[in-house]
């Protein structure tokens, strides 16, 4: 039996930092949940703020106030400018995770609040679509009494459940692009039976079956994660979903997310083990987290092997989406893997095989991502290129290529070493020798002498070996690459002519963004190029923005994922 990990990276995490409500929902710190995470040497926490609701749709706890408030509408403000000071407070020591849970109020002025809320929701790592509250203003996880209250109105439990459930579709089919995850699908057994006709809603015939069984298939359509949850064992009414709603959602592929819900920090931690035996038993071996909105697969065995297979596969698939606009990246990938990853086609149905090739390849809208964690191979090719010793800053390989595009010379390919200590080197291969090349050497050494300790241009030689260990993009769009992932890098499709590729080396020298390793490939006449960069984030966003119409592609891939 394979051992389950003790740790789990959830999404329905605890819900904290709500202590200046008039009701009180998540009251405790978030410093004291962070510090319980960390002695229990955690690499992550995940926070939940609810979306604040309309007026209309309260609790009996709140209606029976003398105080009129929104609930949790400056808590809610304020929560991702405090989640951001607690990243930089507790950096290096614990990953700080927050997502919202995006309040269902119907298609009318609740859709236009849900969408307001989402835009205050800064740098959230994922929304949760949940229905807690019916169009009758009642809830569905409040009192029993309140439960009772809306059974009586609907007329029957199959008239009930078949309200949630429209309520579901409804939620989906209005905002689905703004949600990654659905909320505990069966919540009213919180306080009311599952019928017959859902118990069995795998064989019954019956309309609230055939309903719920296209739910779930709408689900799968829309690329979004099914919310396993453990508060409901902590209430006493077993996990959301029940076991047959999960096992139907694996044969859909419809991914899960696992998380505790619980709202007390004396409960955090529990039930993390608990929750992984749960969606195993309902056949599956993985689950998702996610960051900055985009999926992060996660085994569920306390395996280390299989742990940085899954972050190679996670880098991946960082890289792919972050080349894609948000609706596209909704689609879901096809995969192929290969060598010591081939066990994932057996986890990921419709993956294909790429035999002993050790790497895993992601494919999307004709893109596609070649990563894996093998240090490439020298090659062995003679080329004739230029060797450079040089400092370490920013600007000084926009200065190499601006003396050789001046001399029409155009480069192929690059390597670039950083010494750790205020120098470089660098071997960029040339496209074909065209008589300038001493003569940009000569005004580099004149221009830039300060820069530059040596510039030697060599004939026939091998492409330097400056590879170390680490995740690698062997390939975009099947061109050879070969970059060691750093946490920023820049990818670009464009022109391959001479100065094409200096408007961006010089864009970037401009706002002091130093270049830490640079790789650059072809395909007839479109030049692929993979950029390693320190600097800061959104300056380098908006240069790429103004690169020109020679720029076919051109994104900044900042990794999230652990």
């Amino acid at each position: 039996m394979r051992k389950f990990n003790e740790f789990i990276w959830e999404t329905h995490g605890i819900h904290a930092g709500t202590e200046q409500d008039h009701v009180k929902h998540g009251i405790d710190k978030l410093e004291d949940i962070i510090d319980k995470a960390i002695a229990a040497r955690h690499p992550s926490i995940t926070f939940v703020i609810h979306s604040p609701r309309l007026t209309s749709f309260r609790y009996i706890a709140e209606r029976e106030t003398n105080v009129k408030f929104i609930r949790g509408n400056k808590s809610y403000l304020n929560y991702p400018k405090r989640i951001a000071n607690l990243r930089k407070k507790y950096e290096g020591r614990i990953n700080i995770k927050y997502g919202v849970e995006l309040e269902w109020m119907g298609p009318d002025l609740g859709l236009q609040w849900s969408r307001s809320k989402i835009f205050q929701a800064e740098d959230a790592d994922y929304v949760i679509g949940s229905v807690h509250f019916a169009p009758e203003g009642l809830p569905y996880d409040g009192s029993k009494e309140e439960a009772l209250e809306l059974l009586k109105i609907r007329g029957s439990l199959e008239a009930y459940w078949d309200g949630y459930f429209n309520e579901m579709i409804q939620m989906i089919e209005s905002f689905g692009n703004m949600i990654q995850i659905i909320g505990h699908i069966d919540l009213p057994k919180l306080n009311v039976d599952m019928p017959e006709a859902l118990v069995n809603f795998e064989t019954s015939a019956h309309p609230l079956a055939n309903k719920f069984r296209t739910l779930l298939e709408l689900i799968a359509d829309r690329n979004l994660s099914l919310d396993v949850n453990m508060a409901g064992k902590f209430k006493g009414v077993g996990v959301y979903p029940v076991q047959s709603i999960l096992r139907h959602a694996n044969e859909l592929q419809i991914p899960v997310c696992v998380g505790t819900d619980t709202h007390h920090v004396r409960y955090y931690g529990l039930n993390f083990k608990e929750s992984l035996e749960y969606i195993h038993e309902a056949g599956y071996e993985s689950y998702v987290s996610y960051s900055k909105l985009i999926p992060e697969n996660r085994t569920i065995f306390d395996d280390h092997e299989l742990k940085v297979k899954y972050t190679v596969l996670n880098k991946g698939i960082e890289l792919l989406n972050q080349r894609l606009d948000d609706e596209h990246r909704r689609i879901i990938p096809d995969f192929s893997f290969g060598g010591s990853f081939s066990e994932f086609v057996d986890i990921y149905k419709n993956a294909t095989s790429m035999g002993d090739y050790n790497a895993i390849r992601i494919r999307k809208w004709g893109k596609s991502i070649t990563v894996t964690n093998d240090i490439p191979k020298p090659s062995k090719n003679k080329v004739n290129g230029l060797f450079s010793e040089h400092l370490d800053r920013p600007g000084v390989i926009s200065s190499l290529f601006n003396t050789l595009a001046s001399e029409g010379i155009n480069v192929e390919t690059a390597r670039l070493k950083s010494n750790n200590d205020g120098t470089a080197m660098a071997f960029l291969s040339l496209e074909s020798e065209n008589g300038n090349v001493q003569s940009a050497i000569d005004f580099i050494n004149g221009t830039d002498a300060g820069l530059f300790t040596n510039l030697t241009y060599k004939e026939n030689a091998e492409l330097p070996n400056y590879y170390r260990e680490g995740v690698y993009l062997l390939e975009m769009d099947g061109v050879n690459l070969n970059l060691a992932l750093s946490e920023k890098v820049i990818l670009t499709k464009h022109h391959n002519a001479p100065g094409v590729l200096l408007i961006l080396l010089s864009a970037l020298a401009s706002k002091n963004i130093n270049i830490k390793d640079l790789r650059l490939g072809k395909l007839n006449n479109v030049g692929y190029s993979a950029i390693a960069v320190a600097g800061d984030s959104n300056i380098i966003k908006n240069l790429l923005t103004k690169l020109g119409n020679q720029y076919y592609e051109a994104n900044l891939i900042e990794f999230h994922s652990m």
